[in-house]
Parts: C-alpha cells; sequence; structure tokens
C-alpha cells in the first residue's frame, strides 16, 4: 500500500512538473535549438555531442522556468479558463512559492549550462527568459500588441542553436530569427482564434483586431507570405554561411503554398475549425521547414 502510494506522489510530481514546465511546447522549442545547432556546425559528422546535450537541457530548463514563472504570474488568470485551470499552481496542487523555487532552480541551471557552451548562448538565454515572463507576460491583459512582443522570445530558440554552434550573431543567425519570428504569428494569431472565448474570459487581447474578422485573418495571410518569403532568403546566396540548395528551395516554396492554403481557408470560412487546422499545420509547417534544411547540408 505505502509502494503504491509512494508511486503515485511520484507520478503526480511528474505530471505536475511536465504541466508547470509545459514539456511538449517546451520540447518542441528545444528541437528549433537543436535544428540551428546542426544548421551552424561546420562539419555534421565532427558534431560535439556534449555541447548539444548541454544545449538540450540548458533549453529545456530556460523555456520551462519562463513557463513556470508565467503560470506563477498568470494563477488567477488561468483559474478562470478552461483550458488552464488544471494547471498545478490555479488547481492548488503547487504552491506558487514552490513553482518560483523551481522556475528559479531552472532558471540558473539553464543559464550556467548555455554559458559552459559559450556567453552568447547564455546572454540570448537570459533576453528571452526577461522578455516572456517581464513584457509579454503582463502585456498579453493590455493589448494585442504583446503576441508582436512575444514573438521576439519565440524568435530566439531556432537562433540560439546557431550561435551555440558558431559563438556568433550575423546574417545566419539574423535569418533563422526572422523565419521562426514571422512564423509565430500566423501560428498564435490560430491559437488565439480558436481559443478566443476562453481567453476573453481572462481579458487576453491575442487578435490583431481584437476580433475574428477578416482583418485578423488578411493579417494572418499577409505574415504568412512574409514567412515564406524569409523562408527563401538562404536560397539567394545573401545569408553568408547559411545557405539552400535549389531543390530545397522549391520544396520550402511548396511547403509554405500549404501553410498559405490554410490561412486562405480560414479567411474564407473565418470558423474555430479552420483556425485550429491552420494551427496544427503551422506546428507541422516549422518542423518539416527545420528538418528539409537540415537534410539539404547533409545531401550537399
Amino acid at each position: 500500500m505505502n509502494s503504491s502510494s509512494n508511486a503515485i506522489s511520484i507520478k503526480s510530481i511528474y505530471a505536475d512538473f511536465k504541466a508547470i514546465t509545459k514539456a511538449g511546447l517546451a520540447i518542441s522549442v528545444v528541437f528549433s535549438s537543436i535544428a540551428g545547432f546542426m544548421l551552424g556546425v561546420p562539419d555534421l559528422h565532427s558534431l560535439d555531442w556534449m555541447i548539444l546535450l548541454k544545449l538540450a537541457i540548458g533549453g529545456y530548463c530556460m523555456v520551462g522556468a519562463s513557463n513556470a514563472y508565467n503560470q506563477v504570474i498568470e494563477k488567477d488568470l488561468d483559474a478562470l479558463m478552461d483550458r488552464t485551470k488544471n494547471r498545478p499552481v490555479p488547481a492548488g496542487r503547487m504552491s506558487p512559492n514552490a513553482a518560483l523555487v523551481i522556475a528559479s532552480i531552472l532558471t540558473l541551471i539553464g543559464i550556467v549550462l548555455l554559458y559552459t557552451i559559450n556567453p552568447k548562448t547564455a546572454m540570448f538565454g537570459a533576453i528571452s527568459i526577461f522578455l516572456y515572463t517581464s513584457v509579454y507576460t503582463p502585456l498579453k491583459t493590455m493589448t494585442s500588441l504583446s503576441v508582436f512582443v512575444g514573438a521576439f522570445p519565440g524568435a530566439i530558440p531556432f537562433m540560439l542553436g546557431w550561435v551555440a554552434a558558431t559563438g556568433n550573431f550575423g546574417i545566419e543567425a539574423g535569418t533563422l530569427f526572422l523565419i521562426q519570428f514571422f512564423w509565430q504569428f500566423p501560428h498564435f494569431w490560430a491559437i488565439g482564434w480558436f481559443l478566443y472565448e476562453d481567453y476573453e474570459k481572462a481579458g487576453f487581447f491575442m487578435l490583431p483586431t481584437g476580433k475574428k474578422d477578416r482583418g485578423t485573418a488578411l493579417q494572418i495571410i499577409l505574415y504568412t507570405v512574409w514567412l515564406i518569403i524569409v523562408s527563401l532568403l538562404p536560397a539567394l546566396g545573401y545569408t553568408g554561411q547559411f545557405f539552400i540548395s535549389p531543390v530545397a528551395a522549391v520544396l520550402v516554396f511548396f511547403l509554405g503554398l500549404w501553410m498559405l492554403y490554410y490561412s486562405v481557408r480560414l479567411y474564407k470560412l473565418r470558423s474555430s475549425k479552420a483556425a485550429r487546422t491552420l494551427m496544427l499545420v503551422s506546428v507541422s509547417y516549422i518542423t518539416l521547414l527545420q528538418l528539409i534544411y537540415i537534410f539539404d547540408k547533409i545531401l550537399r
């Protein structure tokens, strides 16, 4: 009986840790960092697995810390929304102080691990936590521009991998940043669309016009077009050591058209179902885009 209760306790602690750090989101962000790292290393055959491991663990800690701080700050607002009311802090399974301790420990571990890779990686990791918790989070209840501000820390991971691999922030890292920056607008506005009523309960302003209307749908299309353009920049030869072959460029272009199709579909239908589909497509898009970049480098 005792061992059974201990097992349940360990299982619940693990589940709450996953929830407080938003494990699914954190892992997808870490994948972006790893993708950036693989694009940044001069030769994939001489890849330093120890640095990659430190980037993965350090990256998870930084994202997990941001999410934990966010959940402490928004605990009262999270309690108002169906999708967040069962999180550890608003549900009362974890005290705000315990969550703060977890966030602080994760921040410390993350910064130390990233610093052992190089100081610039640690600096960008620290900037992402600061922007996410101190600027983006408070702005969510004030203005729809919060999504624009949140796109900055959200765009850092892809770039962070390149900086970890090279120790430099140049045109290559800047291009990776731009790609993930523009991707976030259609992605998060799609989420803001199909969760509009839930966000409204907490007073969050997520959509650019404040409504599920043509104006918001049109902006989603425009940012998707910008995303397609910046994703093709590496094919033009102006992005330093980060470049892709013509074959990869064609694949990237058609991948972009796939996402654009669902953006236009949302404009036509303006339904929650269309927005949810676009969100799922956007997640697949960014993963497939990064894989195309990586495989293009391997096969060249």
